[in-house]
């Protein structure tokens, strides 16, 4: 009678224990992801909203992804970072310019007449990052993409740049270290600002332009308030794409497959097709609004090039005293992917 009870009460244990495990594997698993633009970018609307559904999709919606974007709790561009080392969120977008001095050898990037497109930028970024030139930038962190947009402008309210010397005096809004730099070598005086604020600060006159991507003059609606774009192709600023390292560590081995399988080489030759797209609406707008383009000759971009070298050898310098080692190393490596990549 005793070993009957006892094999009764084992093998309801054991059902109990199995039921229990069940229902632990198909427990929903919650994804935060936070980033700082409007719904209506490109970022949001072609990336990041689809690569939350394929990642539902691909684990049978065991995970749902919540996305917070720009003008919600967790949109604040200069806490992204901070957001998502945390824990506060699982998964972030943010500008690897801010806060600023968080990844230097990550910046190499952003020299001045580095890169053209945001194809050759993000697939050198990326190739930066898996050879070991970027180690402990992200400590902590999983990228899950690294990447650039396409060589930005600089934009005006009412002074035109045609030349090096117009840019003298020129208050114009600035995205990063690197490029602060740049414009200070081209007489031009740098603030930094929220993209938020920016066209507030162009209406009042307390800002002369902006160095922006087509893309956001059109999500910001700067073009309202702008007047003249200098295509120099001077300049990109880099993005991370990143998860909480413990979080990614503590899913079920299937839904680690499932985030590694729609990202990193998966998302990597997508942001160059992406960012043609969305840099053509901000300068369609402008040319319907009557907008003055202007495209530096190649003797002006060769004169600005020539003036930015001492820029760029004291950059390497500043990186080499902040801990990056083989700064130069890296810089190197990265003109050689680039050309690779641009060709």
């Amino acid at each position: 009678m005793i070993g009957r009870r006892f094999c009764c009460g084992l093998l309801a244990a054991t059902l109990s224990m199995g039921l229990g495990m069940a229902s632990a594997a198909d427990e929903t698993i919650q994804l935060k992801v936070s980033h700082y633009l409007p719904e209506s970018h490109g970022i949001h609307r072609d990336f990041i909203e689809p690569w939350a559904r394929r990642l539902e999709e691909k684990t049978d919606g065991q995970v749902q992804v919540k996305i917070h974007a720009g003008g919600s709790s967790f949109g604040n561009i200069t806490r992204q970072l901070e957001q998502v080392r945390a824990g506060v969120v699982d998964i972030s977008l943010g500008l690897s310019g801010l806060p600023r001095g968080r990844f230097p050898a990550t910046s190499v990037i952003e020299m001045p007449f580095l890169v053209e497109t945001a194809d050759a930028g993000t697939r050198t970024l990326w190739d930066l990052y898996k050879e070991g030139h970027l180690k402990g930038e992200y400590e902590g962190l999983k990228p899950l993409a690294l990447f650039t947009h396409n060589a930005g402008l600089i934009h005006t309210t009412d002074r035109p740049v045609r030349t090096m010397e117009d840019m003298e005096g020129l208050r114009l809004r600035t995205p990063s270290v690197p490029i602060s730099q740049m414009l200070e070598y081209l007489d031009a005086s740098p603030v930094g600002m929220p993209p938020s604020q920016v066209y507030e600060n162009l209406q009042k006159g307390t800002l002369d332009g902006v160095v922006f991507t087509w893309d956001a003059v059109g999500a910001f609606r700067l073009n309202e308030v702008l007047k003249y774009h200098t295509d120099a192709r001077s300049y990109v600023v880099s993005f991370y794409f990143v998860m909480n390292q413990r979080k990614y560590d503590s899913l079920p081995p299937e839904v680690q497959d499932a985030i590694d399988s729609v990202s990193g080489d998966a998302l990597i030759p997508r942001f160059g097709e992406w960012w043609n797209k969305w840099d053509a609406a901000g300068r369609e707008d402008a040319v319907e609004r009557g907008h003055e383009i202007i495209k530096l000759s190649d003797e002006e971009r060769a004169r600005w090039r020539e003036a930015l070298q001492p820029m760029i050898q004291a950059r390497l310098d500043e990186l080499e005293e902040a801990g990056v080692d083989d700064a130069r190393a890296i810089y190197q490596r990265a003109q050689e992917l680039v050309d690779k990549y641009e060709d």
